[in-house]
């Protein structure tokens, strides 16, 4: 049976996305007969040692490397990971957080989630780290048998910024996360609440969602809730100068009773991402049928197709007018539900797991 290393150095529990990715994915392998005819071994971060991970489906190692440590971070990456591949007889190694090792002795597999630093380095939160982390994407992607992507959008971000053989990339997208909502009894999905989940980075463009809400009369205002905060919340100043601190309710992580209860309860999710690979909120609303207003992005157009609304991205008055224009439409709202439930039915977590155990075989096949 071939045993992977997975490298789940980057999961301390203030990732995101590709924390949520890495869980899904082994915690949907871990329930298919026989692991799909897969061992695994984990690497994983100091963090990650300290929280559960019963989710993953084999041994985890401690690597007493921080996560959050940048230096130590990176050079695990680039050495640890190959060292550890070779301590546990690995057949292959698995990246799911857009990284490898410098020197592997055995087929790697990286998934690539998106290149923004490459496509949108203005947006990226930490300017000093745009070189290193290009140098380290590059890398990965030239030692890699083979890339995995969750999107047509990130795909061709990959042919176009590393040049990476097509047949050697696989589009695996995402789904969202089963949701068991449990929410107060006698809730109901109301009118006047809007959700935005997610950090704070500035690609993520929360700025918008601020100042639409301020272009809209206190009248007509609904309540805005955005999650997601990590550390201080650079929104807060915008907020109280703006004196929106009655509509507008940011939030730190919250519990998975609070945003299911959130989920439950709202008109509808917005994601204003100016760039990105996917759009887990985007697929979970849909999955329960709350609507969706997505920023006219080439990935989110993806993800949302038909089953969503849209506005121009990064304007705030179109925004705006988009709110108004659903929160005054049930039937609208009861529209973008059934297209949702429709269009998310046909990605499952999964398929992304088969699709994946499947990449794995074939680098395991390849000679290269």
């Amino acid at each position: 049976m071939p045993r992977v290393l997975v490298n789940l150095l980057q999961s301390t529990g203030s990732k995101g996305g590709i924390e949520i990715y890495a869980r899904e994915l082994y915690r949907t392998i871990a329930a298919l007969d026989g692991q799909g005819g897969f061992e695994f071994v984990g690497f994983a971060s100091s963090e990650l040692m300290g929280r559960d991970h019963s989710w993953f489906p084999g041994q985890m190692v401690d690597s007493g490397i921080s996560g959050e440590n940048r230096v130590s971070w990176a050079l695990g990456e680039l050495f640890a990971v190959a060292r550890a591949a070779k301590v546990h007889s690995a057949d292959l190694i698995h990246g799911p957080a857009m990284l490898g090792p410098l020197f592997p002795s055995v087929p790697v597999v990286v998934s690539m989630h998106d290149l923004l630093y490459f496509s949108h380095p203005e947006l990226m939160q930490t300017k000093l780290f745009t070189g290193p982390v290009k140098w380290m994407e590059k890398r990965a992607a030239a030692k890699a048998s083979r890339l995995i992507t969750i999107s047509e959008t990130s795909a061709s971000a990959i042919r176009k910024y590393l040049d990476y053989p097509e047949d050697r990339l696989d589009v695996i997208p995402l789904a969202g996360r089963k949701q068991s909502v449990s929410v107060s009894p006698g809730v109901t999905r109301r009118s006047d609440l809007f959700l935005a989940i997610g950090q704070r980075s500035p690609y993520k463009n929360f700025e918008t969602v601020v100042r639409a809400w301020a272009a809209i009369s206190p009248e007509q205002r609904p309540r805005l809730v955005v999650t997601g905060s990590v550390g201080d919340d650079p929104l807060i100043p915008l907020v109280a100068e703006l004196g929106l601190e009655q509509s507008v309710d940011l939030k730190s992580w919250v519990s998975d009773e609070e945003l299911h209860e959130l989920f439950a309860t709202a008109t509808a999710l917005i994601d204003p991402t100016l760039a990105g690979g996917s759009s887990l909120p985007t697929l979970e609303a849909m999955q329960i049928g709350l609507p969706t207003i997505l920023a006219d992005t080439p990935v989110l157009i993806e993800v949302g197709g038909d089953a969503a609304d849209f506005y121009t991205a990064g304007d705030p008055d179109d925004l705006a007018r988009a709110v108004l224009a659903l929160a005054g439409s049930p039937a609208r709202q009861a529209e973008l539900a059934d297209c949702g439930h429709a269009r998310v039915d046909s990605y499952t977590w999964a398929d992304v797991a088969e699709q994946t155990l499947a990449t794995f075989r074939r680098a395991l096949a390849d000679p290269r």
